[in-house]
C-alpha cells in the first residue's frame, strides 16, 4: 500500500457526505470537474505552462481536466482554482495578504469556494527572451513565484511525485474525487540560487542535461538569483595582454608576463584601471541582458600560481593570515592567504558598481577558493558582495583543504565565511571519492542531508554543484533528497526518503532501501579509509564481487515482492537493477584496463569492448538510469577505461593526483 501524507489524505476526502463543519471545497466530484483554473491576464509563458500542467495532473489523478480561463471571468465562477494574483482575489479571500514581501514568496490557500496558487512574480516585458548558455529562453523572469507555487501545490496538496525524470519516475495517486479543507500556506526559499545544483539541466543548458522538466518541477530551475560560475577574467590576456600589460600581475622577476597561462593569468587587483575596465564590462553585459544583477569579479583558476607581488596588492594582505605555499616562474615561496586581498578587491568593485548604478540592487560575486578559502583577518565583504565558497565537503564532510598549513577543513572554512559574509553561496566540486565522476553509486545521502542543513544554518543563499551527471539508478535517492532540501532545507529528510521508497517501490520499498543503504555504508567506510583521495584504480576495492552480490540479493528480494503487483513497481526495481549491472560491468573494465595498460593483451581488449557495448545497450534500454553522454569512454573522466581511448595520465591515476592548483579539489 502506498504511504500518503496527511495533506494528501485531506485531499482525498469525498465531497459527498463530508461533515458540514469541514467546509471542504470540491474540485472534482466522481470524475467531473467542478472548478475551472483561472490564470491572470497576460501571464508569462512559463506561468501558463505551469497552469497547463496543473490541469493535466488533475486529469491524471481524477480523469477530469478542468477548463483554463484567463483574466477575471464574468460572472465569477462559484468555485475556481486561481493561478497567480489578480485584484478580484482581494474580495474572494478578504483575510489574505497578497502583498508579497519576500523574493520568490509563494502562497497556497483554500476556502469553501476557491483555491489560490500564487507567488511573487517579477519580469521585464521588454526582456523576456534571453540568450543563455545553449539556447534562447522565451519567457525569462526574474522571479517565478507562481510557477513554483503550482509545483508545490501539486506535490504537497495533490500528492504528485517526480521520483526521477521520465514517465516511470512519475507517481500519481488516482482518485475520482478531489477536495480540500480550508488551509493557508506561505513560504519563501532561503536558497535563491538553485539552478546550479543540477547545472546540466539548468535553464537553457542543453549539454549533458536531460532532466529539465524534473528540475523545473522540483523548483530548482526557475530561481531568482543568478550565480555566474567559474572565473571572471579568463579572456583578459587575449583582450588586453598587448595593449595593457599593467592590468596584470607583477611577477617576482619584474615582468607582467601573463604567467602561468592566458586562461589562468592573475590581475594587478590594486590597479584602478582594472576596476574601471571591469565596470565597462559590466555595462556591456547589461546591454546584452538588462535583467542581470550579479557580476563576477572572481580571480582566474590556478590558485597556486602567478599572483601579483606589487607593493599595493601585497599591502592588502594581512600579516596574520594563514601561511601558504605560492608558485611563480621558477620559484616557490610561502606567503599569507589572499582572503583579505580578494575581499578588498571585491569591495572596490562593489563601491564603484553602486556609484555607477545607485538605484539598482547589483552585486559583485567573489569566489573563495584556493588561497582565499580561509576567512579574512580584517577585511569585511561589503553589503553588495556575495562570497561563493568553494568548500569541497560535498560527500566528503571531513575533507581538509590541501592548501591549508593549519589543517583546516572545507566545512570549517564555509562556517567561518558564514559569520563574516553578508551573502554566502556554496560552490563545491564533487570530486570522485568513490566513482562519482564515473557514474558509480558514490552515495553519501546521510552526509548530504547533514551538509545541506549545515550550509542553510550558515545563511547560505545559493548552491552550485560541479557537477551532477544525472545517473538516476545509481544515485537517485541522493538526487531526490538534494532537490527537496535545496528548496526547503528545514524539511524532515528522513520522512522525504521514506516517502520516496514507499511511493516508488511499494511492497519492495524496504529491500530497495536496504540495497542503497548497503552501498552507502560501504562507501562511507571506503572514503574514510582513503581520505577521499582514491583514484579510479582503487574503486574495485569498494565494489567487490561479494558486495555486489549482496546488493543483487536485495534487488532479487525486491523483485520477488512485486512480481504480482502493479507493473510500475516491477519496472522501477529493474530500473534500479540497471545501475547495479552497469556498476559490475564498469568495475570489471577498471580491473581489466589496469592490467591492460601494464601488459596489453588482445583478449583483455576484446572483453572490455564487449562490456562497453553492453553498457551502451543498457543506457539505451534505461535512458535515465545511467547517462551515456558523460559515460562514453572517450570523455575525459572515462579515458583509460577503453583500449581505444588511452589516457596519457593513466599512471597518475594509480598514484595520487599532482597538485596543479586547478579547480579539481
Amino acid at each position: 500500500m502506498q504511504r500518503v501524507t496527511f495533506a494528501v489524505l485531506l485531499a482525498t476526502l469525498s465531497c459527498v457526505g463530508a461533515p458540514a463543519e469541514a467546509e471542504e471545497l470540491c474540485l472534482v466530484q466522481e470524475g467531473v470537474s467542478r472548478a475551472p483554473i483561472v490564470i491572470f491576464q497576460d501571464a508569462p509563458p512559463l506561468t501558463r505552462r505551469a497552469a497547463d500542467e496543473l490541469a493535466e495532473y488533475i486529469e491524471k489523478i481524477s480523469g477530469a481536466k478542468p477548463e483554463i480561463l484567463e483574466g477575471q471571468p464574468e460572472p465569477i465562477p462559484e468555485r475556481a482554482i486561481w493561478v497567480g494574483y489578480q485584484p478580484v482575489l482581494e474580495n474572494l479571500f478578504p483575510n489574505l495578504d497578497f502583498d508579497f514581501q519576500h523574493p520568490e514568496e509563494i502562497l497556497l490557500a483554500a476556502n469553501e469556494s476557491h483555491v489560490v496558487i500564487a507567488g511573487r512574480d517579477r519580469w521585464d516585458p521588454d526582456h523576456m527572451v534571453a540568450q543563455v548558455r545553449d539556447e534562447k529562453v522565451v519567457g525569462k523572469q526574474q522571479e517565478y513565484g507562481t510557477v513554483n507555487a503550482v509545483y508545490t501545490f501539486l506535490q504537497e496538496r495533490l500528492g504528485v511525485r517526480w521520483l526521477w525524470p521520465g514517465e516511470l519516475g512519475e507517481d500519481v495517486v488516482e482518485k475520482k474525487t478531489i477536495s480540500l479543507a480550508p488551509f493557508e500556506y506561505r513560504y519563501h526559499p532561503q536558497i535563491r540560487a538553485r539552478g546550479g545544483v543540477f547545472r546540466f539541466s539548468s535553464l537553457g543548458n542543453r549539454g549533458y542535461g536531460r532532466s529539465h522538466d524534473w528540475t523545473r518541477r522540483q523548483r530548482l530551475q526557475l530561481d531568482s538569483l543568478h550565480q555566474p560560475g567559474g572565473h571572471a577574467f579568463s579572456d583578459w590576456w587575449d583582450r588586453f595582454g598587448e595593449r595593457h600589460p599593467e592590468y596584470f600581475a607583477l611577477q617576482p622577476d619584474g615582468t607582467r608576463s601573463g604567467f602561468p597561462a592566458p586562461r589562468t593569468v592573475k590581475l594587478c587587483q590594486s590597479n584602478p584601471a582594472v576596476w574601471e575596465q571591469w565596470l565597462d564590462d559590466v555595462e556591456a553585459q547589461l546591454k546584452e541582458d538588462p535583467t542581470r544583477t550579479v557580476f563576477n569579479g572572481s580571480p582566474n583558476d590556478g590558485w597556486l600560481s602567478g599572483h601579483c607581488v606589487c607593493e599595493k596588492c601585497s599591502a592588502w594582505d594581512h600579516p596574520d593570515g594563514e601561511p601558504r605555499m605560492f608558485h611563480w616562474q621558477g620559484m616557490h615561496r610561502e606567503h599569507v592567504a589572499l582572503s583579505d586581498r580578494h575581499v578588498t578587491f571585491a569591495n572596490h568593485l562593489a563601491r564603484r558598481l553602486r556609484q555607477r548604478y545607485p538605484d539598482r540592487d547589483y552585486y559583485v560575486l567573489m569566489i573563495s577558493y584556493g588561497h582565499s578559502r580561509p576567512i579574512p583577518i580584517e577585511a569585511v565583504p561589503a553589503d553588495n558582495v556575495i562570497i561563493s565558497s568553494v568548500a569541497n565537503f560535498y560527500g566528503r564532510t571531513n575533507l581538509r583543504d590541501r592548501g591549508s598549513t593549519w589543517g583546516t577543513t572545507h566545512r570549517q572554512q564555509l562556517a567561518g565565511w558564514g559569520k563574516v559574509a553578508p551573502h554566502l553561496m556554496w560552490r563545491p566540486n564533487t570530486g570522485s571519492p568513490a566513482g562519482w565522476q564515473q557514474g558509480l553509486p558514490d552515495l553519501s545521502v546521510s552526509q548530504t542531508i547533514e551538509d545541506l542543513k549545515f550550509v542553510a544554518e550558515n545563511r547560505c543563499i545559493g548552491i552550485y554543484i560541479d557537477g551532477v551527471w544525472e545517473h538516476w539508478a545509481t544515485l537517485g535517492p541522493q538526487y531526490y533528497v538534494m532537490a527537496h532540501l535545496v528548496w526547503n532545507p528545514r524539511q524532515d529528510a528522513r520522512a522525504l526518503l521514506d516517502d520516496y521508497y514507499r511511493r516508488g517501490f511499494g511492497p519492495a520499498a524496504d529491500d530497495v532501501q536496504a540495497y542503497y543503504t548497503l552501498l552507502e555504508r560501504a562507501r562511507e567506510a571506503f572514503v574514510d579509509e582513503h581520505d577521499a583521495q582514491a583514484t579510479v584504480v582503487d574503486f574495485p576495492k569498494l565494489y567487490t564481487a561479494e558486495r555486489l552480490g549482496q546488493a543483487a540479493d536485495h534487488l532479487d528480494r525486491a523483485a520477488a515482492r512485486v512480481i504480482d503487483g502493479p507493473a510500475r513497481y516491477r519496472q522501477r526495481v529493474e530500473f534500479v537493477r540497471a545501475g547495479l549491472t552497469f556498476t559490475g560491468l564498469l568495475v570489471e573494465n577498471i580491473v581489466s584496463m589496469t592490467e591492460y595498460w601494464r601488459q596489453p593483451e588482445a583478449s583483455i581488449a576484446d572483453t572490455v569492448r564487449e562490456n562497453w557495448q553492453a553498457i551502451e545497450q543498457l543506457c539505451q534500454q534505461h535512458p535515465y538510469a545511467v547517462h551515456w553522454g558523460p559515460l562514453r569512454p572517450q570523455t575525459p573522466r572515462m579515458r583509460g577505461l577503453h583500449p581505444d581511448y588511452p589516457d596519457p595520465r593513466w599512471k597518475r591515476r594509480i598514484a595520487p593526483p599532482k597538485v596543479d592548483g586547478l579547480d579539481q579539489d
